[in-house]
């Protein structure tokens, strides 16, 4: 009865909506959504799952619903399964995985599990069948065959005995000889009549043996199914043949009664081994089922018998049963009986699957299965028992818990099937709820008592009132009432009237409907004393238990207690009484139990109150069980049963029924009563009628029960349905009924008599059109065949059954077997027609010739004559002499009394054909001429050919030659003809008869042809690695046939399957002279085949024989693998390597270079040595000992060498050092002298220390030795003798071993100890920024003075600089300046010395030198050279690059190059280079900037003829008529517009170059404008062209008119009502002409950066759009230029604030960055890319760092044009990335909108009355229009700035023009992201490429794409139209959306330049109004044609014939100039 949340929350908001509606209507349940349903499985799991441990498995379960259930996992006892770590896992998508396991971690309780699927949402629960989890773990197994006795003469069986526990999964696959001859399982269709058979259960079958077959033994194969593992058994079995000793009685081996149990549609066999002597007779027969009558067996196609063994091919369920063999031979028998039980999968299904129910209607859910066997059956309500067993549920009143899910389960001990199907509650009903109900009460008495009980629910409840169990009616006292409120509530209260102390107690509110109870209760307490209601006579059925309550009123009661007998309950354990009053007994029985109970309650006072119940205990009936008997009852036997009722209360009433009837109505049953408590039943002559359910059923006052048992009755079988005697019509479909009753029900077969004649009869065999359903026999399509007698049989085990015999005879109307056949018969010659009809005679023919009578006596060549045959009747009709009038259809007509046929003849005169006629020529060529002709008529014998004969013209008839050609067509083709030759050809037509005559000749001269010899003396020879030479001579002058035009030459890669590509050569005329051509660009050291082939004017010779050549060997492109080196001594190093690929040696590797030298010197390529060698490994000899080499390896061709590998470093071994290289011995008194020494020049290892050797000299003293450790480079000796000369030696040690010895150098000790240093002269190597120190060791005495000068200057200590207390020098932080000689000074009062060292300072490289040496179009040269400053050896050169807006790249230059190259650039772009130099110190500084560009230029414009061409509804254009400038084509933009609109029309935005295109569906003789933008990668170039269209005719139309002469006043007033716009023309012109005088004095005084190296960055007006179509951009959306780069991030040193002149003073030149300190918070500053600062044009060096105009109140503003660095965005909208930012110029002064004026850019300090423009094509929708102020809430508009001169320059001002600016408080900020777009046409880079077009604050009308080359445009104060609001052109589609079209480039995988170059020069190169003389002539404006084209914009577009008249009808407008 609980509600389901889901439907409690739809509940509340229906009664919400109910109430709000219609406040009348009663609540009810919202029934669930048709749409929403219980689950349903969509993939269950099958039964069984086996698998292997070392695989695991998946167990899928789906299932669907609405919702969607959830699936968990269960046990067959319903717990859910969970996750075993590694064992078992529920996967998210339901699934139960077992992973592979170990064998060790297998459990039974996962792996030999039941495991079902529950599904479940809120409708329901559904359980899966079970599924049988069986996981078998890899164990050892063997398989054996055992050796098996026989007699001789019998058949033996082998059989494979596998191991239990893996027998389910071992199939034997077959058998093998001790000869290894397999013995296979036979195949379906093999006969099982040989010597061996491998039975279908996978014994081995051998038959008849012989003593032969002892001597061999077999051994068994058998395969797993899980594992796939196949194994031999491990024995050999064999056959032990034993000679029968006399007769030997049948005996059989193994059980008497065997059990099998085998699937649906596998074979298997039964075995019978059976073993006598004589050889037995082996017998099988079946038992008929439920009967103890046997059949023998039918062998048939599918049921075989071999020998003993029963074989069943493909089983089906009726195979099921119990099978017998018998074996006999002469001696004895014996019997074998074998159960077989035939599986088929179980299926089940509930009909119907869902049905929804009202509440109280009957439901039924039938579940309909099929399989076999069914063991049980059970019923499933939402994945529980319910306890149902029959195919059938019925739920007879449904009820709201009967809604839900319900399965049928069908059972057996193998498997299982479920169906479900769902219950779904139909109509508006909801249970009875108490919604609001009164509470417990104690009162005084007097009062009265109102009690209120409120209670909803669907349909209305009623409410009645209880008090103690008692129902309260009215009285005078008590009134129960109730209403229904307006939501359908039923509000009753009961009323009590003065209340008195008997009425307390406990009452109780039920509201009850059809649907269900509810109810509440409360104690109502009333102060008085103790009260007990009467107790009416309580009666209970023995066995219940037994609830009563004391009903006690008064208050308050102290106790109440229960009493029988005067004795307190409880009295014994059934009984239980409770404090308020409740009495329980248990198990109610009479005799202990039925008595008086007396209830007591008191007070506190001692006042009681007694009641007193009296209880009667009634006992039920109770039937002792009885039944007919185990066996079934014969029919006319006697039965009788007796009812006794052991026990119960009388009287008792018996009855008796049968099948739930009473037995009154049924004859011969008696019924007869034997006491109170028996009846009995009996029936004397038991029928058939009588078998049913008896049951017999007690009552008493207690209750009632019923027992019942079922009489079975055999019946023997009987007639339903007879067969009889039929007769069919030959083809009907027959049908005989043959149908019998009895029980048990008998089995119906039919059978066919042998032969005519009825006695034996033989099974029916199955066939197509034969079949036996339910006992009916069929018969399809039934033939005479078919005829005959049958026999249907019913049969039952009762009795000797049913038997009838039936004729079926097929009655047949006559019939031919022949329809219709064709006949042949010469002309002239006697011919004979025959038809034979079969069938009931009599039958009568007739004759019919083309469907008309033929009667022999109008014609008398006919005769017709007939003969009856055993089977029918012939009839011949005769013809004398056939003409060719007889070819017609004759027809033969039989009929007799059952129908009738008919069959033809069709008969064909045949005679010889005559001439064919119509000769033509259709075709003909130099050999071969195609002839048609008509066929003639072929004399009814087909034609078998026709004979063509041709020859030459001169010739005659009897010289000709002859073509064959087949006789069904009509053309053919002569061929083996000589080229212009004449022939005359006629034709001749044959047949079987003969030959016609000869057609008329026909006279051709065949055509020239194309040659058909091969070019000779073909030779090909490589040029270089790339190139081929190819020379050949033509073929013979005989086989040109016509004169030879040119040569074809193809060439292809030799030994692919690649066409060839071939190259037209014309033909030389000079005779005899060679032809060559070279074909280049091949691939290096590669075979290529060529062809050749010789052409005239009719086509194409024959292919020359292939000749084959390699190119010239190139260098390999990959270096050696694997190279690797190997130490082997001090001076040797073994170097090994892989060969190259051999698809990279290009060519023949002969030798191996080793490049190497020692690593510190590897960066100079003058150092390095050289071995070749042809091996793949060498040994490098002569190395410097314990020293790191560096070594790489390259392979070398003839091409020169390849690739080198990647270096790869060793170290040799280390050695004895060499002697010091220096010593001194310095006295240093009388008995002392130092000695000093260098280190060896080679030390061959790590010193590990020196010794020092003094000797006396002169003495024959021993040498002294004295160790001193590595780092020590002196020794004090010491203890020496005076005046006595001593000799030293110093020798240096390694780990290897001592070295040579140093000179010896001699020392006497003195008293004179003069100063001298000990260190020696040395060169020291520091590293840039470290320490160094110099030593200056020195003796003397006195002790010696030490002075040190530096680079000859006298040492002064410093913070850097100081002299150590041991007399070095130490230098802190060594710098380049530091270099040079040092010398160290000692004396004193004897001598003075002095050493002089040398520093040398490694450091970093300086900043090298580059400069440009050529440019091409995709390509640059550089020069590098070093600083000549640099100290440290320069190891190499980076050289970075970039083009504008794209990202910087690197290549690494050798040190040796003195230029360089840079390729695959893109044509006519900017490029910033610089170069950094490296050493071992590191990366040196960076060069300076250099910016130059690549060759190429923009499209060229084409002439206006040349390009279109105009017809009266279409224009073509001829797109190769422009001229790229250098740089390929990428596409053409097309729009048109009629003349007097302003809208223009996008045709296309894609058309690609070299194509023409049409622009259709024009209209006649009309004026229209056409723009065209050409794109390439050096920019664009926009065309507008002026046509008229052809009138209809084909005819012109007359030009523009040209503008009215006007009078002085009609001018005047023109001007002063149009004020608005001739003041700004006025204004425009004084600007212009102040801005030229301006520029002119700025350029004299000094305009550099001339060159085109150096940027000169100037910025192009932006793009003013039209807000009020922002949608039009995206309908028509323009192609993505294929080179768009992204705008440069800040730190590029690009576009800052020097992008405008700026300064009160006039246009300055100087260029300032951004300074980010003005305002520190507003963004993080940003570093830049290493780039120096001096000499950069670009950097904080020099410039001015702050704005030099400011607008009033905007001090902190951004600087116009600055970029910025935006956190947080990217370039292409990415919120998660850095986005540029660019601002725009000011306003000068203006905060309001300047409607129509020109977007050129002011002076600073100019009047503002400039064009408003603010933002670009690419900014955000909402606010890319304008900006907002803050402190004056003005729109802010801003100018554009200057214009450029190159398109290329468009895009940088384009990409910092996407983001609207709004300002507040002095802070810059920008709006979010909007689109960005991908196009350069529409970037607005130099001009305002759209938005100038449109009136309003939007642009002017249409100025060529926004004023591109227009001086309207260019010059200052241009007047504009301000009322045209036309939408947009539309932009480009946004960078990242893909069209899937090659045109939309990627932005980085372009190749057109960006789409602007903003940053193009330093200088002033754009126009600030003023006239700038550009290089081309075209982009000189005379002062005339500026005033035109102000002029035309004045006019505005409805007076554009100015522009055509001066124009000629056509304006280019080319971006270079604008």
């Amino acid at each position: 009865m609980n509600m389901p949340n889901e439907r409690l929350k739809w509940l509340m908001l229906f009664a919400a909506v109910a109430l709000i509606a219609c406040g009348s209507q009663t609540l009810a349940a919202n029934p669930p959504d048709a749409d929403q349903k219980g689950p349903v499985f969509l993939k269950e799991p099958t039964n069984r799952i086996d698998f292997s441990n070392s695989t695991g498995a998946e167990i899928e379960c789906k299932a669907s619903g609405n919702p969607m259930p959830e699936i968990i996992w269960i046990r067959s006892d319903g717990t859910a399964v969970g996750d075993v770590p590694g064992l078992r896992q529920i996967s998210s998508d339901g699934k139960l995985v077992f992973p592979p396991f170990r064998a060790e971690d297998y459990r039974q309780e996962v792996h030999a599990q039941v495991y079902a699927c529950l599904a479940r949402n809120q409708f329901g629960s559904i359980i899966s069948r079970d599924v049988h989890v069986r996981a078998v773990v890899h164990q050892f197994y063997q398989t054996r065959v055992i050796d098996e006795f026989v007699l001789r003469g019998n058949s033996a069986t082998l059989k494979c005995l596998v191991p239990s526990f893996v027998a389910d999964f071992i199939d034997v696959e077959g058998w093998i000889d001790e000869e290894g001859v397999e013995i296979l399982r036979p195949l379906p269709d093999d006969s099982v009549d040989g010597k061996y058979l491998v039975l279908p259960s996978g014994e081995l079958h051998i038959r008849e043996v012989g003593p032969e077959d002892g001597y061999k033994s077999y051994q068994c194969r058998t395969k797993h199914r899980l594992t796939g593992e196949t194994r031999l058994s491990a024995t050999k079995g064999r056959l032990v043949i034993t000679e029968p000793i006399g007769s030997v009685a049948p005996t059989i081996s193994g059980d008497r009664l065997q059990e099998q149990t085998r699937k649906l549609g596998h074979s298997f066999s039964i075995l019978c081994q059976g073993q006598a002597y004589p050889h037995p007779v082996f017998r099988w027969y079946k038992f008929i089922e439920g009967t103890t009558r046997k059949q023998a067996v039918v062998l048939n196609d599918r049921v075989k018998q071999v020998s003993g063994t029963l074989i069943i091919k493909d089983a089906v369920v009726e195979d099921s049963g119990k099978y017998l063999c018998v074996v006999n031979n002469s001696v004895g028998g014996e019997s074998v009986e074998t159960v077989l039980t035939v599986t088929a999968p179980l299926s089940a299904k509930i009909d119907p699957p869902t049905q929804t129910v009202d509440f109280g209607r009957p439901a039924v859910f039938t579940c309909q299965y099929t399989g076999n066997p069914i063991k049980t059956v059970s019923w499933m309500k939402d994945g529980k028992a319910i306890g149902h067993s029959e195919p059938v549920l019925r739920i007879e009143s449904v009820k709201k818990e009967d809604k839900g899910m319900y399965q049928c389960f069908v059972r057996n001990d193998q498997e299982s099937a479920e169906a479900s199907a769902e219950l779904k509650l139909g109509g508006r009903f909801d249970p009875p709820v108490i919604r609001q109900a009164f509470q417990e009460e104690t009162m005084e008495p007097g009062p009265s008592v109102f009690l209120k009980c409120v209670a909803g629910g669907n349909p209305t409840p009623e409410i009645s009132w209880e008090l103690d169990g008692k129902k309260i009616a009215n009285n005078d006292r008590y009134q129960v009432g109730q209403y229904v409120t307006v939501n359908g509530d039923v509000v009753s209260y009961l009323n009590i009237t003065s209340v008195h102390a008997n009425d307390g107690g406990l009452y109780k509110c039920i509201a009850k409907s059809k649907v269900g109870v509810a109810e509440h209760s409360a104690k109502l307490n009333v102060y008085g004393l103790p009260y007990i209601r009467q107790m009416e006579k309580k009666a209970i059925v023995a066995g219940e238990t037994l609830i009563v309550t004391c009903p006690v009123a008064g208050y308050p009661i102290d106790s109440i207690v229960w009493e029988r007998d005067n004795r307190a309950l409880p009295i014994n354990r059934k009984q239980k009484v409770f404090p308020n009053g409740t009495l329980i007994i248990e198990n109610v029985e009479r005799n202990s139990d039925q008595a008086t109970y007396t209830c007591v309650a008191k007070n506190q006072e001692g006042y009681s109150a007694r009641g007193s119940l009296e209880v009667q205990v009634m006992v039920p009936p109770k039937i002792t069980p009885f039944d007919f008997g185990a066996e079934p009852t014969n029919v006319e036997d006697s039965v009788s049963v007796t009812c006794l009722i052991s026990s119960g209360d009388l009287p008792i009433d018996i009855e008796w029924f049968f099948n739930d009837y009473g037995i009154s109505s049924y004859s011969g049953i008696n019924v007869v009563k034997g006491g109170k408590r028996n009846s009995m039943l009996s029936i004397d002559n038991v029928q058939a009628r009588h078998a049913g359910k008896y049951s017999c059923r007690a009552k008493n006052y207690a209750a009632a029960v019923n027992y019942s048992t079922e009489l079975i009755v055999n019946v023997p079988p009987r007639w339903i349905l007879e067969p009889t005697d039929k007769a069919f019509a030959q083809g009907s479909d027959a049908k005989v009924e043959c149908k019998a009753d009895g029980f048990p029900k008998p089995q119906v077969t039919w059978k066919k008599a042998v032969g005519d004649t009825p006695g034996e009869y033989k099974d029916l065999k199955k066939s197509d059109n034969i079949r036996v359903e339910e006992g009916t026999l069929h018969v399809d399509n039934i033939q005479k065949t078919n005829e005959g007698y049958y026999l249907c049989e019913a049969i039952n085990g009762i009795g000797s059954g049913l038997s009838a015999v039936i004729m079926i005879s097929v009655q047949a109307p006559p019939e031919f077997t022949e329809k219709l056949r064709n006949q042949t018969a010469r002309r002239g010659e006697p011919a004979v027609l025959q038809c034979e009809a079969k069938g009931e005679k009599p039958i009568g023919i007739l004759w019919n010739m083309n469907n008309m009578r033929l009667d022999p006596k109008n014609d008398n060549r006919y005769t017709i004559r007939e003969e009856i045959l055993s089977t029918g009747v012939m009839s011949s009709l005769s013809i004398k002499r056939t003409e060719r009038s007889d070819s017609a259809l004759f027809t033969c007509v039989a009929t007799n009394a059952f129908g009738s046929d008919d069959a033809s003849i069709n008969m064909i005169v045949q005679e010889v054909p005559e001439m064919p006629y119509a000769l033509k020529v259709l075709d003909k060529s130099g050999r071969s001429v195609q002839l048609s002709w008509a066929q003639p008529y072929d004399g009814n014998s087909p034609l078998d050919r026709y004979i063509i004969e041709f020859k030459r013209s001169r010739a005659s008839w009897s010289e000709i030659d002859r073509v064959i050609v087949p006789g069904h067509t009509t053309e053919a083709q002569v061929q083996k003809l000589s080229p212009a030759t004449t022939y005359n050809i006629r034709i001749v037509a044959e047949n079987a008869i003969g030959t016609s005559q000869s057609s008329e000749a026909v006279t051709i001269i065949t055509a020239e042809e194309a040659p058909s010899g091969k070019p000779q003396n073909i030779k090909v020879e490589p040029v270089n690695q790339t190139t081929m030479r190819v020379t050949w001579k033509p073929p013979p002058r005989t086989e040109w046939n016509g004169e030879i035009l040119g040569y074809y030459v193809g060439y292809k890669l030799s030994n692919t399957n690649s066409s060839y590509v071939f190259e037209t050569i014309n033909f030389i005329t000079e005779e005899g002279k060679e032809h060559n051509l070279e074909l280049q660009n091949l691939r290096v050291y590669t075979q290529y085949s060529v062809v050749i082939q010789a052409f005239n004017k009719i086509g194409a010779g024959p292919l020359s024989e292939e000749e084959k050549q390699f190119t010239a060997e190139g260098t390999p492109s990959q270096p050696p693998s694997d190279t690797a080196c190997t130490t082997l001594t001090s001076q040797t190093i073994r170097v090994g390597w892989v060969s190259p690929p051999l698809e990279s040696a290009n060519g023949v590797i002969k030798t191996y270079k080793v490049v190497y030298a020692p690593s510190d010197e590897w960066y100079d390529e003058t150092k390095r040595h050289y071995k070749k060698t042809a091996s793949s490994d060498t040994v490098l000899h002569g190395l410097k000992k314990y020293t790191n080499y560096t070594m790489q390896v390259l392979a070398t061709t003839a091409g020169g060498d390849g690739v080198r590998s990647v270096p790869i470093h060793c170290q040799t071994e280390p050695d004895v050092p060499e002697a010091p290289t220096d010593v001194k011995a310095l006295v240093m008194g009388n008995a002392a002298i130092l000695v000093s020494w260098r280190p060896p020049a080679q030390p061959n290892g790590i010193i590990t220390q020196y010794t020092v050797y003094s000797k006396a000299e002169g003495a024959e003293t021993e040498t002294k030795t004295q160790k001193v450790p590595h780092y020590q480079m002196s020794f004090e000796a010491t203890e020496l003798e005076k005046n006595k000369p001593y000799e030293f030696w110093v020798t240096a040690s390694t780990t290897i071993g001592e070295g040579q010895q140093s000179k010896s150098i001699v020392a006497m000790p003195s008293d004179q100890v003069p100063a001298k240093i000990a260190s020696f002269d040395d060169t020291f190597t520091a590293t840039f920024k470290e320490d160094a120190k110099m030593p200056c060791l020195a003796v003397g005495a006195p002790q010696p003075e030490i002075t040190w000068k530096i680079k000859g200057v006298e040492f002064s200590a410093n913070d850097r600089m100081r002299v150590l207390p041991d007399g070095s020098l130490l230098i802190k932080s060594v710098n380049r300046q530091d270099a040079g000689d040092y010398s160290c000074h000692a004396e004193n009062s004897i001598a003075k010395d002095s050493i002089t060292h040398k520093l040398i300072v490694l450091a970093p490289p300086q900043s090298p030198h580059v400069t440009l040496s050529a440019t091409t179009t995709d390509a640059l040269t550089v020069k590098l050279k070093p600083h000549e400053g640099d100290t440290a050896p320069l190891h190499g050169y980076t050289l970075h690059y970039k083009p504008e807006f794209g990202e910087w790249e690197t290549s690494e230059v050798s040190v040796d190059s003195q230029k360089h190259n840079i390729e695959g650039l893109l044509c006519g772009s900017r490029y910033q280079v610089y170069a950094t130099g490296f050493n071992n110190i590191g990366a040196g500084e960076a060069s300076d900037i250099l910016n130059t560009r690549t060759k190429g230029q923009k499209p060229k414009l084409p002439e206006k003829p040349r390009f279109i061409e105009v017809s009266s509804n279409s224009v073509s254009l001829h797109f190769k008529a422009w001229k790229d400038g250098g740089c390929p084509m990428s596409h053409f933009v097309v729009e048109s517009k009629k003349r007097d609109q302003i809208e223009w029309n996008q045709i296309s935005n894609n058309v690609k170059p070299d194509n023409n295109y049409v622009v259709l569906d024009l209209e006649p003789a009309t004026w229209y404008n056409l723009r065209i933008t050409a794109h390439n990668s050096a920019g664009f170039t926009v065309a507008e062209y002026d046509f008229a269209t052809l009138t209809v005719t084909g005819g012109t139309i007359a030009p523009s008119r040209d503008l009215p002469e006007l009078s002085a006043e009609d001018t005047i007033r023109i001007i002063l009502s149009n004020l608005n716009l001739v003041v700004p023309v006025v204004a425009a012109l004084l600007v212009i002409i102040i801005a030229i005088i301006v520029i002119c004095i700025l350029r004299s005084k000094g305009n550099h950066h001339k060159d085109d190296v150096v940027y000169n960055q100037t910025m192009g007006p932006g793009a003013t759009l039209d807000k009020r179509r922002p949608d039009l951009r995206d309908e028509l959306g323009y192609i993505a230029p294929p080179n768009r780069k992204l705008p440069p991030v800040p730190g590029s040193n690009y576009n800052t604030c020097d992008r405008i002149k700026r300064g009160r003073g006039g246009l300055r030149s100087n260029h300032s960055t951004w300074d980010p300190r003005r305002n520190p918070n507003l963004y993080e500053e940003l570093k830049a890319p290493p780039v120096p600062m001096h000499g950069n044009h670009y950097g904080h060096a020099h410039g001015n760092a702050e704005c030099h105009y400011r607008h009033p109140g905007m001090e902190d503003e951004i600087c116009p044009y600055a970029t910025f660095h935006l956190l947080g965005f990217r370039e292409e909208m990415d919120p998660t990335k850095a986005m540029n930012f660019q601002t725009f110029p000011h306003q000068n002064g203006h905060a309001g909108p300047v409607p129509g004026h020109a977007g050129t850019m002011l002076p600073p300090g100019h009047p503002g009355h400039v064009h408003s423009r603010s933002g670009s094509q690419s900014m955000p929708r909402a606010n890319r229009y304008q900006r907002k102020n803050s402190q004056g809430g003005q729109s802010s508009i801003y100018t554009p700035a200057p214009e450029y001169d190159d398109p290329a320059n468009c895009a940088e001002e384009d990409q910092y023009r996407r983001y609207t600016r709004v300002n507040s408080q002095g802070g810059s900020l920008y709006s979010g992201p909007g689109p960005e777009y991908d196009d350069p046409a529409n970037c607005a880079p130099e001009e305002d490429q759209y938005g100038s077009q449109y009136g309003g604050p939007y642009g002017q009308p249409y100025d060529h794409y926004g004023s591109r080359g227009s001086m309207g445009r260019r010059s200052i104060g241009s007047a504009r139209n301000p009322g045209n609001g036309s939408p947009e052109p539309p932009p480009p589609p946004p960078r990242n959306h893909d069209m899937s079209n090659s045109s939309f480039n990627d932005s980085k995988e372009s190749n057109e330049i960006s789409e602007a170059e903003c940053d193009r020069d330093h200088g002033p190169r754009g126009n600030y109004g003023a006239v700038k003389r550009s290089p081309q002539p075209k982009d000189q404006r005379t002062t005339e044609e500026m005033r035109k084209l102000i002029e035309r914009n004045e006019t505005g577009p409805k007076q554009l014939q100015l522009q055509q008249a001066n124009g000629a009808g056509f304006t280019a407008y080319d971006t270079m100039a604008v």
